[in-house]
């Protein structure tokens, strides 16, 4: 069976059963909702999920645990501070709480060690104020989850709670991660009202009716209630936690895909209505038109997301097949649903922009615009076209420089709000030490006898303290009041362990430079200190953190190879040429591109930001490469169906414009769909809602209309190879 007829059968299945699908569809979303679990049941994903499980700064620090029977690290601190100077009696206060919460027997749960610290003690020469600040690192059991640790820490902070106690708050990266759990919480109402408005708007203002945008949503809805149960089920199967930051983009997403799909949907019914069919052939004639095309497009979001599986971190594993199932379960919603319900309700999903003295009033030729044909015509002329490459090509190439200076890290504090009392907690702690004291990176040194070493270590921690962006070094040198007496030489007598104090706030891009430079300079460090025979290693979330970004760009590259060729063979099926998929993914490509390098310039430079969140980059790269294909099936399909019965300037003039509407509208809301994402206020889904807003702007208006019909134009008929599709009778072949 061809594929032509293949399309007539389905749409006409799809269509016949259209009194039994819409209730079918209700039903399931009902079952959904009712017997699945849903996105929002879910606990936060744990800090483990972000960072990679084979991780050398966790090896370390399972190694240095080991050895002094006790931990170094730590994501959560209390932190107070009283400019004026914090009182020795609250001063004492904290040394009397840490005391009493360090004694006792503890559940492997609970609270197992606290560590306070103040800045009046002489440990750290460099701290920028004197007896002002008291942090309290809090270690707990290994059976402590995310929002067990926040709560007693809570707790815990709750118990200094005199005026002189000058609290300001818990934070660190447990704390950080918790608060962004609960700001995407609270704001996803918030994501999914402005989705709703944005589909009402432009779907409703396009097609200037009631009816075709209620059918968007009602459609949407049912993909979303579907998809947000069936997501966290099969997480649950593959043992996989749907990270917290899924539920947003299955929102905008969603509502975005379902709105591109319905669209075109859309369009093409109201077009055979007002050229006089009924509504059941006009659902008909749209499903056997654009079936072939959403389906397509649909197969290369769902691939392109699923790509994320090769990723190297949990948080990628489990936020890649979410994507995909969103994708699968939205275009199966699309190519099902909206035919029946255009079928159902035909005309009346139009007014009152069309009314019933309009329909078989038009002819097929007045749907095109002489002007945009004309136009159409002259941008794809060869030297028109050639200067149209070349432009496009210089504006996608002048923004991807950004690219360049793109920096990635954990923004866990620092992506919060800025009255939070995480960052309020953390800005507090570095000024009153150093930003880097709410993690220090630890060196662990083993080797024979080595405690008995005295001066050599003590070389060892002079030589770190000298390092660049080292604010202070805590060691052997000296002991801790209230810590344990082997908290830096191990008990066993083999190994010793330093504190390292950046200089810069731990998570962020400079101190995973910093943390990156005191890797390589370590050996050098270890042998000049007299020490040749020790090993010597990092741990902490610093290093933590460098791992994690290293993993990300190294993935990048694999991501990107799996996303390029599952776009590859899906393009090159569905247009039947090897040609045209190789310019258009390198458009997609180009786009992408100046897409983050313009996010670069925006976010870094005009915003001041250091880094970018380290997640962002690949995701939006790979749902931009997938959705901007979209367009390409869309656009080069039609043209590919004109180029049977034209030459191929006159294909492209009577293609490009006509799917250019359809896909401006399409491109418009899903645009704005996702900039929604922005309502919630963490700097990585503003990130996130910038690039996929900028993102597929830039391919509906730069590159699917003008830089794709330019290539079109400029590679000729050779675009189709093999499938050679033939000139018309009477003309002559095109070339490149």
């Amino acid at each position: 069976m061809n594929r032509d007829r293949l399309n007539r059968l389905f749409a006409r299945i799809v269509i016949s059963l259209r009194f039994l699908l819409v209730p079918a569809w209700i039903a399931v979303a009902a079952a959904s909702a009712v017997y699945l679990p849903g996105l929002g049941s879910g606990e936060p994903l744990e800090l483990g999920g972000l960072v990679p499980k084979n991780a050398e700064a966790i090896r370390v620090e399972q190694r240095s645990a080991k050895l002094f029977q006790l931990p170094l690290t730590t994501d959560t601190v209390v932190v107070q501070r009283d400019p004026n100077g914090l009182s020795r009696d609250a001063q004492a206060r904290t040394v009397e709480l840490a005391v009493a919460a360090s004694t006792g027997t503890k559940d492997p749960s609970d609270l197992a060690f606290a560590l306070p610290i103040t800045n009046a003690l002489g440990l750290f020469p460099s701290s920028r104020e004197r007896g002002t600040t008291a942090i309290t690192y809090l270690f707990f059991g290994p059976q402590a989850t995310l929002a067990g640790r926040v709560e007693q820490a809570d707790l815990y902070a709750g118990r200094l709670n005199r005026p002189d106690d000058a609290l300001v708050g818990v934070t660190g990266p447990a704390p950080a991660r918790y608060r962004q759990y609960l700001e995407i919480s609270s704001h996803l109402k918030y994501v999914e009202a402005g989705t709703v408005l944005v589909i009402l708007l432009v779907v409703g203002l396009t097609f200037r009716a009631l009816g075709a945008p209620l059918l968007t949503l009602f459609a949407a809805g049912i993909a979303y209630t579907v998809a947000g149960g069936v997501i966290p089920w099969v997480g649950k199967q593959l043992g996989v936690s749907v990270p917290q930051e899924v539920e947003p983009l299955v929102v905008a997403l969603t509502l975005g895909i379902v709105t591109d799909y319905a669209v075109f949907y859309l369009a093409s019914g109201r077009r055979r209505l007002l050229e006089g069919m009924n509504r059941v052939e006009a659902a008909r004639a749209a499903a056997e038109r654009v079936t072939p095309i959403v389906a397509t497009a649909g197969l290369i979001v769902v691939a392109g997301t699923a790509a994320l599986l090769v990723g190297e971190l949990e948080f990628f594993r489990a936020f890649g097949p979410a994507l995909a199932i969103t994708a699968a379960v939205s275009l199966i919603v699309a190519v099902t649903l909206v035919p029946a319900l255009l079928a159902l309700f035909g005309r009346f999903l139009f007014w009152p922009g069309v009314r019933k003295q309009q329909l078989g009033t038009v002819e097929p030729g007045d749907f095109s615009s002489p002007v945009r044909e004309a136009a159409a015509r002259f941008v794809t002329s060869l030297p028109v076209a050639a200067l149209l490459v070349v432009l496009c090509g210089a504006v996608l190439f002048l923004a991807a420089t950004g690219i360049r200076h793109t920096e990635l890290a954990f923004r866990l504090i620092t992506g919060l709000p800025s009255d939070t009392q995480q960052r309020r907690a953390a800005e507090a702690a570095g000024r009153g030490f150093a930003p880097g004291v709410l993690a220090p990176t630890i060196v662990l040194v083993e080797g024979s006898r080595i405690v008995e070493r005295r001066d050599e270590l003590a070389r060892l921690q002079d030589a770190l303290a000298e390092e660049p962006g080292v604010a202070a070094v805590i060691g052997p040198k000296e002991q801790v009041p209230q810590a344990p007496k082997d908290l830096f030489l191990s008990s066993e007598g083999n190994s010793a362990r330093y504190a390292v104090i950046l200089d810069e706030s731990p998570l962020g891009s400079p101190a995973i430079h910093e943390v990156r430079e005191l890797e390589d300079d370590l050996p050098a460090l270890v042998r000049r200190a007299g020490l040749e025979d020790a090993n010597a290693g990092l741990a902490g979330q610093t290093e933590l953190a460098s791992e994690t970004v290293e993993a990300v760009v190294s993935s990048s590259m694999r991501v990107g190879a799996v996303v390029l060729a599952v776009n590859f063979v899906l393009l090159a099926l569905f247009l039947r040429a090897l040609v045209a998929p190789l310019y258009l993914l390198a458009a997609s490509v180009a786009s992408v591109a100046a897409t983050l390098g313009l996010t670069t310039y925006v976010f870094q430079g005009l915003l001041g930001h250091t880094d970018l969140t380290y997640y962002v980059p690949l995701g939006t790269g790979v749902l931009l490469v997938s959705l901007g294909s979209d367009y390409n099936v869309y656009v080069v399909g039609r043209i590919w169906e004109e180029l049977r019965v034209r030459k191929l300037r006159d294909a492209i003039a009577v293609a490009a414009p006509r799917a250019s509407k359809a896909i401006s509208i399409a491109g418009v809301a899903l645009a704005f769909s996702l900039a929604t994402l922005a309502i919630i206020p963490l700097d990585g889904f503003r990130e996130f809602a910038f690039i996929m807003c900028v993102g597929v702007l830039l391919e509906t208006f730069l590159v699917r209309s003008l830089l794709i019909p330019a290539l079109i134009s400029l590679f000729g008929r050779t675009s189709t190879w093999p499938g050679r599709i033939q000139p018309p009778l009477g003309a002559e072949e095109e070339t490149a």
